[in-house]
Formats: C-alpha cells, sequence, structure tokens
C-alpha cells in the first residue's frame, strides 16, 4: 500500500466477480437505438435488485454491462441463474427482434478495490469468462466451480483449459448447463409438419443418480439409443443437438411435437448406484399426450447393453415397425461388453465433440484407456480419430499433416474393426475430404448413411463434402434433409449453407444466412470473411471493410493463405471467387 497522499488509499481482498452484458447489443443498437435503451433499462431494474439480495454490491453498469461482487461464490452462481431465469421469461413475452440475451461471467480472485472500483486479475479474468459464454449462459473459472460443485444442485459442462484473451495462463472453463434456467420458446419455433413415416423424438434420459459427474452415463444412453434408432430408414429420428434442447427443462410432450415436428416422444431417467442400475422409459403420443409404452428396467451395471438393445426393440414394437432380419442384427449390435472401456467411452465421446484443443487432449487421455481395455473398441478409435481431424482443420497441430494421417489411420482401423458402425465411415469421410480424396470420402458418406439413414451428422458431413467436390446445389438439398433431422440446428450448419449459397453467385443469400448466423454467433472469423467477400461481390464495398473490420479485431492473426493451403476444394475457383469478391472491395492486393 503506498505511503503517497497523492495516491488514492487502496487494499485487496478475495471476492466472488460477476460480469455480464448483453449479446449483440450493437446490433440492437443500430436497428432501434430508442428502443433498445429502454428495454435495456427495463432489463436492468429487474436484474439489479437481485445482486443485492443475494448478498452482492454493484460496481459498474456501464453501457450494456454489468459488473458485481460477492463476498461468497455460491450467491454469484445462484444470483446469476436467477439473472438468466428471469431473462428467459422476459423474452418470452418480448418480440423475437428485440430479445437480449446476456452472458455471465463468474471468477473468484484476489481484486485490488478502492472506493469506487475493482481492478485486477480477478475481474479480467470474469470478464473474459463473460466474453466467451454462450448467449444466455454461464462460465465459471476452475477456481469458482471448485467452490460450488458439490453444494448446488446444478450440471456443469468442463470446457476444458481455455487461453483468455490477455490473460497469461490458460483457466479452466465450465459452463453450467442451460436447462436450469432456459425454457421451451413456444413463440419463436414453428410448427413443423409430420412426414409420412413415424417420426420420435428421443429426450436427454434424466440423471437420477445425484450426482452431476454422472450426467455423462445418462446422456451417453440416450445418444445411443438416437443412433440406434437412426438405423432404421422405416423412423424418422431427431438429432441429439435439438432433443438435449430441452434438457433440464419441465416439458410440454404436445409442444416438442410441434416443435420438431414429430409425433412420439420418448422420455426416460438413469439411476446408476454401485453395480446396479434402473433405467425407465416412457413413449408418449404427441399430439394426445397419451402414454403409448412405459418400462422400467433394474439390472446389474454388466447389463446396460442388454438393457439399450431391449428399450430400442420396445419402442420399435411400440410403432409397429417390422424389421428384416439383417436390421435385428444391425441393431443388437455392441462392439464391447466391458462397462468400464463403454463408461470411458462416453465421457471421451463427450469431451471430443466440444471441439476445443484442450477437450480433444481430455477425449484422447480417456479414449486411451478404453482401448487399453478393448483394443478393438471401433467407436473409440473413431472418436480419436475425430479429435485429430478437429486438431488439423483448426491448425492446433504442431505437425499438422502427422495429424491427419493419425486420424485417416484410426479411422480406417475403426472401419475395419467395425464394417457396420456408421460413425466409423463419418469419420473416415471427413478426414478424407481434408486429404483432398474426394471420392472416396463421398463413398464412405454414402456407406455411413446407407448403414444409418436417419443420421444427421451423416447427413450434415454430406453436404460438406458436396460443397468442396463443387456439388453446391446437391449440398444445398442435403442441408434441407439436415434441417429437417436437426430442427433447432447449430448456427454452423448455416455457415455451410451460406457458403454453398456464395458458391452459387447466391450473394445475396449468402449475406441474409450469414447475418442469421453471426445473431447466434457474433465472434465469428470465417462469417466475416465471407460476408466482406459476398458485399464485394455485390458492390457494397462499405458494408465490406466493415466486415473485414470485424473480422480483423475477432482474430488479428487469420491468415488467407493458410486458408487456401488448408481448405479442400477440388476446383480452386471457388475460393479463387471468394478471394475475387473481396478485390472488389480493395482489400486485396490485385
Amino acid at each position: 500500500m503506498s505511503d503517497n497522499p497523492a495516491n488514492p488509499k487502496v487494499s485487496r481482498r478475495l471476492a466472488a466477480i460477476l460480469a455480464a452484458d448483453i449479446s449483440g447489443y450493437s446490433a440492437l443498437m443500430g436497428a432501434d437505438d430508442v428502443r433498445t435503451v429502454r428495454d435495456l433499462k427495463g432489463h436492468q431494474t429487474a436484474l439489479l435488485p437481485m445482486i443485492a439480495e443475494h448478498g452482492g454490491r454493484v460496481i459498474d453498469t456501464a453501457g450494456d454491462g454489468i459488473l458485481a461482487e460477492f463476498a461468497s461464490v455460491i450467491n454469484a452462481v445462484e444470483c446469476a441463474v436467477a439473472m438468466q431465469k428471469t431473462m428467459a421469461e422476459r423474452n418470452a413475452m418480448a418480440d423475437p427482434a428485440c430479445r437480449m440475451q446476456f452472458r455471465i461471467g463468474i471468477n473468484i480472485g484476489d481484486v485490488i478495490h478502492d472506493e469506487t472500483r475493482l481492478y485486477g486479475d480477478g475481474v479480467n479474468v470474469a470478464a473474459r469468462l463473460e466474453g466467451i459464454a454462450e448467449p444466455g449462459g454461464i462460465c465459471l473459472s476452475g477456481e469458482a466451480h471448485g467452490q460450488v460443485h458439490r453444494k448446488l444442485p446444478l450440471t456443469f459442462i468442463d470446457l476444458g483449459e481455455q487461453q483468455l484473451k490477455n490473460i497469461s495462463v490458460p483457466v479452466r472453463v465450465y459452463r453450467i448447463d442451460r436447462g436450469h434456467f432456459t425454457t421451451a420458446a413456444p413463440s419463436t419455433q414453428p410448427t413443423l409438419a409430420f412426414l409420412d413415416k413415424p417420426s420420435i423424438a428421443v429426450l436427454a434420459f434424466n440423471n437420477m443418480s445425484g450426482e452431476a459427474e454422472q450426467e455423462y452415463f445418462s446422456d451417453g444412453i440416450s445418444e445411443d439409443i438416437i443412433t440406434d434408432l437412426s438405423k432404421l430408414s422405416e423412423l424418422h429420428v431427431i438429432a441429439r443437438n435439438s432433443t438435449f434442447t430441452y434438457k433440464g427443462q419441465a416439458v410440454d410432450v404436445k409442444q416438442v411435437g410441434r416443435e420438431l415436428g414429430v409425433r412420439y416422444v420418448l422420455e426416460g431417467s438413469v439411476r446408476k448406484s454401485g453395480n446396479r442400475v434402473r433405467v425407465t422409459g416412457q413413449l408418449i403420443d404427441a399430439i394426445s399426450g397419451a402414454h403409448i409404452w412405459a418400462e422400467r428396467f433394474d439390472r446389474d451395471l454388466t447389463d446396460i447393453f442388454a438393457v439399450q438393445d431391449e428399450l430400442t426393440q420396445q419402442i420399435i414394437s411400440a410403432l409397429k415397425i417390422r424389421l428384416a432380419p439383417e436390421q435385428k442384427g444391425r441393431l443388437a449390435r455392441k462392439n464391447t461388453g466391458d462397462v468400464e472401456a463403454y463408461s470411458l467411452l462416453l465421457r471421451g465421446r463427450e469431451q471430443a465433440l466440444l471441439m476445443t484443443k484442450s477437450n480433444g487432449l481430455e477425449a484422447r487421455r480417456l479414449l486411451a484407456r478404453a482401448i487399453e481395455i478393448n483394443p478393438g473398441f471401433a467407436a473409440a478409435h473413431a472418436y480419436v480419430a475425430l479429435t485429430h481431424v478437429t486438431d488439423y482443420n483448426n491448425g492446433w497441430a504442431e505437425v499438422p499433416e502427422e495429424s491427419l494421417e493419425t486420424a485417416l489411420e484410426m479411422a480406417g482401423h475403426a472401419v475395419a474393426m467395425d464394417e457396420e458402425d456408421p460413425h466409423a465411415h463419418f469419420v473416415l469421410a471427413v478426414a478424407l475430404v481434408w486429404n483432398r480424396e474426394h471420392q472416396r470420402a463421398f463413398a464412405e458418406i454414402q456407406r455411413c448413411l446407407a448403414l444409418a439413414p436417419g443420421s444427421a451428422e451423416g447427413h450434415l458431413a454430406k453436404a460438406n463434402i458436396q460443397y468442396y467436390i463443387g456439388n453446391a446445389t446437391e449440398a444445398i438439398d442435403t442441408l434441407n434433409a439436415y434441417m429437417r433431422l436437426d430442427p433447432l440446428y447449430p448456427e454452423m450448419a448455416l455457415y455451410f449453407l451460406a457458403q454453398a449459397q456464395a458458391a452459387l453467385g447466391q450473394y445475396e443469400a449468402s449475406v441474409n444466412t450469414l447475418k442469421r448466423r453471426l445473431e447466434r454467433n457474433p465472434n465469428s472469423a470465417t462469417s466475416y470473411a465471407l460476408l466482406a467477400s459476398c458485399y464485394g461481390h455485390l458492390g457494397m464495398f462499405p458494408e465490406s471493410r466493415a466486415a473485414w473490420a470485424e473480422l480483423r479485431k475477432i482474430d488479428p492473426s487469420y491468415s488467407i493463405e493458410w486458408r487456401r493451403r488448408i481448405l479442400p476444394f477440388r476446383d480452386s475457383r471457388i475460393f479463387d471467387d471468394r478471394m475475387a469478391g473481396l478485390r472488389k472491395a480493395g482489400l486485396l492486393e490485385s
């Protein structure tokens, strides 16, 4: 502490910091600044008193942000959840174009404070966590998570170590499952028409074990049921991405049916205790709300594979679907009889699908243990291969070519071990297209879809392969089929659609699609790059330069040459057309 009277008196203390701001606030202001300011003040009137109610103190409310201090990190997290619940309720009543979604970051650390402000890494980390939180979401540092994860009835998803902007040391990050504070949004989801065949949505099974760490097990069983049912061409099965949107919510089955366009909904629960497991399932008619079928299985944990088979078969029977002999055999296939290896697969798969560098490393550690137990575990090999593909196409590998070579080798092993595993063919197809083996990639994704006609990920990968081959029209058709399987599709699908539209010279349509993606993910550098090119082709040069400036803010190291080298176009003219749009706007040298 300084003895100089000219300096303000400061001191240090340990505090929990909550930082929040509104996703896409600048765009809202640009559309209607008067209404946006009015709405913001209304939200602040509802939210700011919650901070005091939870024992906190408001430090700053500059612009659209909120910075608050708490003596207890538990109070801070409870306050954040309450704030997000309130915002979900307020947004449900608001015009969709004017909804505001807060992102919240929470950290616990040493802070310097004076009479009015807080300073130090404790505050900076909270602000950076807020920046990587999804709209409407909450992210915690590892230190904050350590204080609360056994004391609050919340589900935390480990995002691994993240390199936060201007923070020298990587920070372990956790996000809170949004099911705890989101509500279904009937006013925004259109009603989808039923198809001419039975259709089903498998909701995330409830984890009844009393341990958040077991969430991966109940999620994994739900996902495996979706995968098995997707093997039937006679059944329309909604993708995990869409059905898990309702996780943790008290859902209205009829509403789910309307929003996802399905006739039937499967709900269930899993209770794992020691060497015993209880799995329940109930099939509900989404039109009438009537229960079609219900069953409870109390078994030894080693029987979990038989339980999954029985449950799947009973669903098919209840839906009156008649299976050919080869379909029955395919559904009954299980790649391991070892529960420990299966548990490791579920945990590793969960980490691999997060698609970050640190999560990929954790996935490989878990899956390597599964492979040690069962060297012939095809699914484990496939997901290890997927992490190496992710390393390659994101530039995370020290030697990218070696990473891709490893992915090709392991995916090839997975297919050889179990030729009827659709996911093994999916991963091999993805690895092959990045290796510019376009025809082999297309053959593998076709084999994936022959084995699992309802595979959403298979359709999405097929569309991407068609785009890189140069068949943009077919890619759009495949994307439309994918979006029917995954009605609440991730924002990445919009980028795939936009790049296919741009390849066909549909620049205005591509701009509109990219704007939709940026509403959901304002930090997408690739979207701003393509947007700048499309604006250039349309002669909208100021807009093109503004989009390029946003790209540089998000990713100052963005490299066109690296993109040229890594993107696996069979016809380089597609990439050349992107560059032509940038040149028209004066963003590249002629």
